[in-house]
């Protein structure tokens, strides 16, 4: 089977829209909010308990030998089934082969009975701790009926010592010098809900059958087209028990059991680590029956440890939220990983310079916009007058900001809960201006009214004849500001609930306010 070396890519970038720095404060935002949460939780969780765990286990402080150089199984005393400390099984500098199979099993037959199209990879020869060896594969393959129908894609990767067997069910297969594991391709995501409008006034005169909304999320089978493989030269030995759960699942251990003289340290194989860092949701085909060939670009590469501890960790945990969001779990206070994934695209898409300019701009509006709301907060502490204040505008602030909040609220499938955050802080905001401004009463209503109990707003003092004024000019002006509003909202109104469509009545009110 041939493959072709994909040539370099590249790719103009365009300009972006005049709410790059808004989407980039968002995207900002949510991933301080992520990373300040699991450092809140590895504090008060712990996290850092174990690190030291095996330093009194017996060969704690050895060196581990080479693996061609390990004692005989018979010599060895005190094993230990778990391997406290594991080094490189192969040295640095090594010729490796690899081979990728995809499959819609598990379990790979041998190679001579696997049908040549699952054969998508192949390459010889790749040295482990090159930096300058880079390659990219373009290929495709038919999708499996089984993947058609939600089932998973595997990734079979097959990886030896340059020359050597790569089947492990070839006689001459040794476990030594090659070794396989297997990785999904595809990826389980809720799909985006679609809001389901109609046209309030057709009501039941429309041809079409009112659909049953699905309940829950609903999840799909999503592939990405792109994949990284780093190789990982300079891992080193590491501490096998006190490796992050995230970076613990690229880590593939000797199969014999073979330790060292100790009995309590191991060997495992090269890191290969299919990097999903930089996979875009956008960028994913839904995988149905209408999907019968995918294509395939691989990039193969050397990784340094340090990047792939990174990458590696922090991917983890925005699929390990995802999943959550998805099935109902807990969420951190960062949210369901929309903004994190926003973040990846601002940082991919876009310029290094409208970047650089757009982070700056962004880093300066939530300073002056945290010295605004501190100014603001210590004004109206420390004012003991209504001169110039318009009790009405408050209160008009506060009702337009309450219905963006349930707009906000009733699409909030697109919306960020940062965003929500912030909207609720300055509708609460509003309301306590209003506190300091006047009384705010329950008293009983008229005996012609309907309800038992009515609010009422009542001044703080007696007002001086400055604050009588401010008060007959803030009645004058939002009785112009009524005639104008309220017959062009009417007019609005009318035009919507004719021509366009809308989930509710609900939804038809606070999107028309």
């Amino acid at each position: 089977m041939s493959h072709a070396a994909a040539r370099a890519r590249g790719g103009d970038t365009t300009a972006q829209d005049s709410t790059a720095v808004t989407t980039f404060k968002n995207a900002l935002q949510g991933v301080a909010i992520f990373f300040l949460a699991q450092f809140v939780l590895q504090q008060f969780l712990g996290g850092k308990g174990n690190q030291n765990a095996d330093a009194t286990a017996p060969g704690a402080g050895a060196s581990i030998p080479a693996y061609d150089a390990r004692p005989d199984p018979a010599s060895v005393t005190g094993y230990n089934p778990i391997p406290q400390n594991i080094a490189p099984i192969w040295p640095m500098n090594s010729s490796l082969d690899l081979r990728i199979y995809v499959s819609p099993s598990l379990a790979m037959p041998a190679f001579k009975a696997a049908d040549p199209d699952s054969l998508v990879l192949e390459e010889k020869g790749f040295t482990i701790g090159d930096w300058k060896e880079n390659r990219e594969i373009d290929t495709s393959f038919a999708v499996p009926k089984e993947v058609q129908n939600n089932g998973t894609l595997w990734a079979h990767f097959y990886v030896a010592l340059h020359g050597h067997v790569l089947d492990p069910t070839a006689k001459n297969y040794d476990a030594g010098k090659a070794y396989r594991f297997s990785r999904p391709l595809n990826h389980y995501l809720p799909k985006k809900k679609v809001a389901k409008t109609k046209n309030l006034l057709a009501g039941s005169e429309g041809d079409d059958e009112p659909v049953q909304e699905e309940k829950g999320r609903i999840l799909a089978s999503y592939y990405h087209p792109n994949i990284t493989l780093s190789l990982i030269p300079d891992s080193g030995t590491m501490s096998y028990t006190t490796i992050h759960p995230a970076l613990r699942q690229y880590v593939v251990l000797e199969p014999t059991g073979a330790r060292d003289a100790s009995g309590q340290h191991s060997w495992y194989y090269p890191i290969l680590f299919p990097n999903a860092f930089w996979q875009l949701r956008d960028h994913m085909t839904e995988l149905n029956a209408t999907v019968t060939r995918l294509p395939l670009h691989v990039k193969l590469n050397n990784l340094a440890n340090w990047k792939f501890s990174l990458y590696a960790s922090i991917d983890d945990s925005v699929k390990q939220t995802q999943r959550n969001a998805a099935t109902g779990g807990p969420m951190p206070a960062a949210g369901d990983g929309s903004e994190f994934e926003e973040f990846k695209r601002v940082l991919v898409d876009t310029n290094i310079y409208l970047l650089s300019t757009t982070a700056f701009v962004s880093i300066l509006h939530m300073i002056f916009e945290g010295l605004a709301f501190k100014s603001d907060i210590s004004h109206w502490r420390h004012k003991k007058d209504n001169v110039g204040i318009s009790v009405r505008t408050i209160l008009g602030n506060v009702f337009m900001q309450t219905i963006i909040f349930l707009y906000l609220m009733d699409n909030n499938e697109n919306t960020s809960w940062m965003i929500l955050l912030g909207q609720g802080m300055g509708i609460l905001l509003e309301a306590w201006k209003i506190t300091k401004t006047v009384d705010v009463r329950l008293r009983p209503a008229e005996p012609s009214s309907w309800l038992p109990y009515k609010v009422t707003f009542e001044d703080k003092h007696k007002l001086s004849e400055t604050e009588e004024k401010t008060k007959e000019y803030d009645s004058i002006a939002f009785k112009y500001l009524y005639m104008i509003a309220v017959p062009l909202l009417l007019a609005y109104a009318a035009y919507s609930l004719v021509y366009e469509s809308h989930k509710s009545w609900y939804s038809f009110v606070i999107t028309t306010l």
